[in-house]
């Protein structure tokens, strides 16, 4: 076991990353604001079109984040390292952030679109098989005491989410779905694909620094942890 003191002087310090929180912030909110203000209507959809700089980018970053999951994941059951349930803990977090996100908006684009708020479209559902995976995956690793236990089923369960990434992706392809199939630069007036663009780098930004923040967190719980282990052996 690591002594606490050893592990504390490991633990990550704030330094650049506080910058580039803010940096992080700022570029979004940018970004937001040039695709609002400089995008035309759509011919069919109006302005309701510009929900599209949040919801698509939420889309593809959620989908980062379980690559993330997935790789962190196969390491700790490779080397296993603490460092790497970890890491794939924070990722599974803030994708459960951005999959629910990417959720919500689809409903507030598909009531005006569809002209109801939840349909049992392909997409859909896999998102939400999705992000009822990533929920049981947090619960998981809040109900199991034992750190090795705890991290190796957490593995398991973030692998098996991982996999439905590309399910969810191909979804309005393999099945008939009310949800369009992915567009593509040729297909998008090329106003609208800068803008999304830049967006999916402001929430690309956003990931890193929110996963970089969980995981400095999870180090100073573990921390704790270890200290209150170590304090109760010294008593005994």
């Amino acid at each position: 076991m690591t002594a606490p003191s050893d592990l504390s002087n490991d633990l990550p310090r704030p330094g650049y990353w506080r910058w580039f929180g803010i940096f992080a912030f700022l570029f979004l909110i940018a970004a937001q604001a040039t695709g609002l203000i400089t995008s035309i209507p759509d011919r069919d959809m109006g302005h309701l079109q510009k929900i599209m700089y949040v919801h698509v980018p939420s889309a593809w970053i959620m989908s980062l984040t379980f690559v993330a999951v997935l790789y962190y994941s196969f390491l700790y059951l490779w080397k296993q390292r603490e460092n790497d349930d970890l890491k794939a803990a924070s990722a599974a977090e803030v994708g459960a952030a951005f999959c629910g996100l990417t959720l919500v908006l689809g409903m507030i684009w598909g009531r005006p679109a569809w002209g109801v708020w939840w349909a049992w479209d392909a997409r859909l559902t896999s998102t939400l098989v999705l992000f009822l995976i990533t929920i049981g995956y947090l619960a998981l690793r809040a109900f199991v005491e034992d750190p090795h236990r705890r991290a190796q089923w957490s593995a398991a369960v973030g692998i098996l989410g991982a996999i439905n990434v590309p399910i969810v992706y191909m979804s309005v392809r393999w099945w008939r779905t009310l949800h369009q199939i992915q567009s593509n630069p040729s297909t998008v007036d090329p106003w609208y694909v800068f803008n999304l663009r830049t967006n999916a780098f402001a929430f690309l930004f956003i990931m890193i620094y929110f996963i970089r923040q969980r995981y400095v967190a999870a180090r100073y719980e573990r921390a704790a942890e270890l200290a209150v282990q170590a304090a109760a052996l010294r008593r005994n």
